[in-house]
């Protein structure tokens, strides 16, 4: 039986569909998209503090998300309404920390309504949520590569090159005064190649339940060159 993570894919994305009362968000995994939570708006949206507190609230759920290395977000409201866009003037207001150095957010902003799976299903078939999509991954990987790079100058011990490495990273007990994972990055060519795809759909999953920021980027843009280079999968671990 093919494990949970492969029926599903790997993570691409956050989408947040905002309409005047709630908000729901979804994870896109490049198979299909998966519900996060709604988030209700308590209160009037006029009252501005309302309207803070609502935004606070959707940042404190994206975070665990965050967490896991998808930086790519996109954001949704109705036809003729500012709710999206909202949303976007608070994070750059209250939250520039997400905008900010090698694990900055990509934001992308689109007309229409992500409440429910067949709202979402419609949406991401569209050619805009795919070159939306498109666009703010290769500005993510363009972030990791410069990441990979600094690293790799810096402190290359702490970069890590095959399978093997990774698997003995990701899966031994971390010790005291050790590396400890921090990215799990591969190429989709290395993922779909792989004669071992059980085994590296597993330690993926472990690494997502530790909180590892795992990423499988495009084998054709930059950071996935760089990355074939390097035999199509990288562990970059830090210190305590």
């Amino acid at each position: 039986m093919k494990p949970k993570s492969y029926r599903r894919g790997y993570p691409v994305a956050i989408l947040i569909g905002i309409e005047e009362t709630h908000a729901t968000l979804w994870q896109i995994f490049s198979q299909v998209a998966k519900l996060q939570q709604t988030q209700p708006l308590n209160g009037n949206r006029k009252d501005t503090k309302n309207l803070y507190n609502f935004h606070e609230t959707l940042i404190n759920a994206l975070r665990p998300t965050f967490k896991t290395g998808v930086q790519n977000l996109i954001i949704t409201s109705p036809p003729r309404t500012s709710y999206a866009s909202d949303l976007q003037t608070h994070i750059t207001n209250h939250h520039t920390w997400l905008l900010q150095g090698t694990n900055k957010v990509t934001i992308a902003l689109m007309t229409g309504s992500a409440d429910t799976p067949q709202q979402v299903s419609a949406l991401t078939q569209k050619p805009i949520f795919k070159q939306l999509i498109q666009t703010n991954t290769e500005q993510e990987t363009e972030n990791l590569l410069e990441l990979l790079e600094k690293r790799l100058s810096t402190n290359s011990n702490l970069v890590f090159f095959s399978l093997n490495e990774a698997e003995q990273l990701i899966l031994d007990p971390q010790l005291p005064n050790k590396p400890r994972p921090e990215y799990l990055l591969l190429t989709n060519e290395f993922l779909e190649g792989t004669r071992q795809k059980n085994r590296v759909h597993r330690l993926m999953q472990i690494a997502q339940n530790k909180q590892i920021k795992t990423r499988v980027i495009n084998a054709e843009s930059n950071a996935g060159l760089r990355l074939t280079q390097l035999g199509g999968i990288v562990c970059l671990a830090k210190t305590n």
